[in-house]
């Protein structure tokens, strides 16, 4: 029993760090890269009082409307699985150097859940065409089950708490340790920090905005108030200096996406 216990965790190592799954894992960070730039162009978008949807859905659905949109899909549904697989398997042997942080392996795996359910609604998207929001219709349906408003509350802390992780996460500049600094050109050392950080806040700002909605909603009962985040960001528009404000976290939203594609060329794998 042991030695085949050995045996897979020697095979999952080799997989961890073979050639193919460091490609996948590339992959998949610029696929979240190009889903983001597009959600900020979706973003500023709004400005001009577009009624293009700023989610994810949106994102695939004028993805899919360029000449190559099919097989773009496919490209990212394929990136998104291979990211998964290599935080599930980083979960599984730990990472470089980092073998027994038992809290980095389950930030590894709670990811590799997220970029993997990625990859199922991409791929769900290319088959049945996308769907619209319906984040207030689920929260009513949570919130109908005993003890479902709790769970709602606590779930809309998490996510706040999450927000206020990655902007605290870009603030202290700790997003470059992933990077191999001696890769990046010494040029674009200190553009590409800067870049992540507010990309890092920017991302934070969105979470945490989805969250926020979530707490409301479990507060005032009301499954109405939680949003998802193409009507987090038209609710920011709507307030004072709104257009300010959602220019600002489209601004943040892109860096985000362009931080993406540096650690799609630079992090350590």
């Amino acid at each position: 029993m042991a030695s085949t216990t050995g045996a897979a965790e020697q095979a999952a190592r080799s997989a961890h760090g073979s050639r193919p799954v460091e490609v996948l894992a590339r992959l998949g960070l610029a696929s979240r890269g190009l889903v983001f730039v597009v959600l900020a162009l979706l973003a500023f978008s709004l400005l001009r009082g577009d009624v293009a949807q700023a989610d994810q859905n949106g994102a695939l659905a004028a993805l899919e409307d360029t000449p190559l949109g099919g097989s773009l899909l496919v490209v990212l549904a394929v990136g998104f699985a291979g990211y998964a697989a290599w935080l599930l398997l980083s979960a599984a042997v730990g990472h470089r150097g980092d073998d027994h942080r038992t809290a980095h392996r389950l930030q590894s795996a709670a990811k590799g859940v997220v970029y993997l359910a990625l990859s199922v609604s991409t791929v769900s998207f290319l088959l049945r065409g996308g769907q619209r929001d319906e984040t207030a219709s689920r929260t009513a349906e949570v919130m109908s089950m005993t003890g479902g408003r709790s769970l709602v509350g606590v779930i809309g802390l998490v996510v706040l708490g999450i927000g206020g992780y990655l902007a605290v996460k870009g603030l202290t500049r700790k997003h470059a340790d992933c990077l191999e600094h001696y890769r990046v050109p010494r040029l674009l050392r200190t553009p590409a920090i800067v870049c992540g950080a507010v990309g890092y806040v920017g991302r934070g700002v969105t979470v945490g905005l989805i969250g926020a909605f979530l707490l409301s909603a479990a507060i005032r009962f009301d499954p109405d108030e939680a949003k998802g985040l193409d009507a987090a960001l038209q609710t920011v528009a709507q307030q004072p200096y709104g257009r300010v404000l959602l220019g600002l976290t489209a601004l943040g939203v892109l860096a985000y996406g362009l931080w993406s594609f540096i650690e799609a060329a630079f992090r350590e794998i």
